[in-house]
């Protein structure tokens, strides 16, 4: 009981947060909330009948481009580059149904700021270089899932658990805002829907899987493990993007994390690892045709945490090392058909700050003490 009490307070830190969301990454659209069925912190050792309420902030600015794994440096110095200012609000409830088994309904609000020239006349020396914001606000896609512990949790020190779920379409996909500089003569303020990569939905409804796990090495420190796939089957979401070319794309999205944590005996723990989180060329059910910006980013994440019996807070600040904007699907077609290559680019953030807290209540509660399991992520 001790040592699986030090482990679910370590995991306050060790699974803040994953993603996104899914933590966004900038012009990948790598949505906020990614996971439905939970995290680690959400359903670890929640008993049945027992409650666990969690609300939890992120917020990026990614303004680095990236067009494959090299960055486009000149960007920023001539003054030419996407700002996406974008902050992310999640509402988690997880409930016990039994001792392993586990619902999560999660309700995602989000604020994007989108700061650019090229959308507003172009980029100098052939547009006017006048830079101006665009934004969007609002619901985002809901997420509801459930998932099962594979091994009783009162005879077994490690565990894993496997989740499903559903992604719903709640989030606005054709949010439009205002453009400046447009038509023939760039002297139009025109009315649009904004980038992919700030749209609030991307109006799919897709499923989710995911993988949790755990394996404490001592009484204090152990490793942590989170794997996601989201199955978008919806190719285009019937929605042109500002140019007209073509629909935006429903793509499919992928995280995986893995970390140890060190729990102390005063309410403090601490997690360092690693996380893989992007948006794939080609999806694994249905068409990958429509506009999308794949890509992904490979990051080291330092978090911390603290408990105070049923009530936690932790923090984390995942640092982007690699990041990688690969052909899209419809890259693949232009380069195949021209003969020329073709690969796009897109911008990505530095870091990403997390914030959260979450409160367990009801159920058949452990004794009230610094070392009571702290579940209150959304992975």
């Amino acid at each position: 009981m001790l040592l699986r009490s030090l482990l679910s307070l370590a995991l306050a830190a060790g699974i803040a947060f994953f993603p996104h969301h899914l933590l966004s990454q900038g012009c990948v659209a790598i949505r906020g909330g990614s996971a439905c069925s939970g995290a680690l912190g959400a359903s670890l050792n929640l008993t049945r009948g027992e409650f666990n309420v969690q609300a939890g902030y992120r917020h990026f600015k990614s303004f680095r481009h990236f067009r494959g794994s090299e960055e486009e440096a000149n960007r920023l110095l001539e003054g030419t580059e996407v700002i996406n200012k974008s902050s992310f609000l999640d509402f988690g409830l997880t409930y016990g149904i039994s001792d392993r088994w586990y619902a999560t309904a999660i309700l995602p609000v989000v604020f994007h700021h989108r700061s650019s020239m090229y959308e507003h006349g172009g980029n100098p020396p052939n547009g006017l270089g006048h830079r101006h914001e665009t934004m969007s606000s609002g619901l985002a896609d809901t997420r509801l899932g459930i998932g099962y512990w594979l091994f009783d949790p009162a005879k077994h020190d490690f565990n894993y658990a496997l989740g499903i779920g559903v992604k719903l379409p709640t989030g606005k996909y054709d949010y439009s805002d205002t453009f400046y500089n447009q038509g023939p003569g760039r002297s139009e303020t025109v009315e649009g829907v904004v980038d992919q990569s700030i749209q609030p939905g991307d109006g799919g409804t897709g499923i989710t899987v995911d993988l949790q796990g755990y394996h404490p090495l001592t009484h204090s420190f152990g490793i942590a493990t989170n794997l996601y796939y989201l199955v978008n089957a919806r190719e285009t979401n019937g929605v042109l993007t500002r140019n007209g070319r073509s629909e935006f794309s429903c793509p499919d999205q992928f995280a995986a994390r893995l970390g140890a944590y060190y729990a102390t005996m005063h309410g403090f723990n601490f997690y360092l690892g690693g996380r893989l989180e992007g948006v794939p060329a080609n999806d694994l059910i249905g068409g990958s045709a429509g506009y999308r910006r794949p890509g992904y980013a490979i990051s080291a994440e330092p978090g911390i945490g603290y408990n105070l019996s049923g009530l936690s807070i932790f923090a984390s600040v995942p640092v982007a090392m690699y990041r990688n904007r690969i052909q899209s699907f419809e890259d693949k077609v232009r380069t195949q058909d021209t003969g020329v290559y073709t690969q796009g680019d897109a911008a990505f953030a530095d870091y990403v700050f997390n914030v959260g807290l979450s409160y367990r209540f009801g159920g058949r509660q452990q004794p009230t003490n610094d070392l009571l399991p702290v579940q209150h992520d959304v992975f």
